[in-house]
């Protein structure tokens, strides 16, 4: 259930530093500015991530910004692949994914990594990316709710793992899921108050 160590220690912790620094780059704070769309910490949610940035009315800048959340993750898991080792790898993608939420550039207040987290997963294994990716858009097509089709995704891709027998990321995904709860967890009083805001409706 917990990937093999066989890194040394010093390498472990190189990759884990690399993959925090690579995650820590506010995707969605830079291509805001570049495009001329504000603060984002200012306009809406004061999320940095990508649905805050659609908030502005610019899907390029959406768009972006998802592509370079998910992007650094899925970097930072082929990197270390490459050029260490399996437990490098999941290393330095949780790490990504860490300091995408809690970036020591804007003083530790990060994005909810969800974006982040769909990067991890499909550049560790496709299969669990792809199964991930599935629940996530069928809850958000069913219930319309963007958190809850975070939060399902989340508690669901431990099963997913089991599913397609990769055992070795079950650790990482228990890990990965109580962030994303964590980080969600006004989203969850909202959902439970029913004032959730929907996909769709301004």
């Amino acid at each position: 259930m917990i990937v093999e160590l066989t890194s040394a220690a010093e390498l472990l912790a190189f990759w884990a530093i690399a993959g925090y620094l690579l995650g820590a780059i506010p995707f969605g704070i830079v291509t805001a500015r570049i495009l001329g769309l504000g603060d984002l910490r200012k306009i809406g949610s004061g999320n940095i991530g990508a649905t805050n940035v659609l908030r502005t009315g610019s899907k390029l800048g959406a768009a972006l910004t998802l592509i370079g959340d998910a992007g650094k993750a899925g970097a930072a898991v082929l990197l270390a692949r490459a050029l260490a080792a399996e437990d490098a790898a999941q290393i330095s993608g949780f790490a990504a994914f860490f300091g995408h939420c809690y970036p020591i550039w804007l003083k530790f207040k990060g994005g909810k990594g969800v974006a982040t987290f769909f990067g991890l997963l499909f550049a560790l294994t496709w299969p669990i990316g792809v199964a991930a990716g599935a629940t996530w858009l069928a809850t958000a097509a069913i219930f319309r709710y963007s958190s809850l089709a975070a939060l399902l995704t989340a508690a669901l891709t431990p099963l997913w793992i089991i599913f397609f027998s990769f055992s070795n990321l079950f650790f990482l995904s228990l890990c990965l899921a109580s962030v994303i709860y964590w980080r969600h967890r006004e989203n969850i009083i909202r959902l439970i108050r029913s004032q959730e805001r929907r996909i769709g409706p301004k």
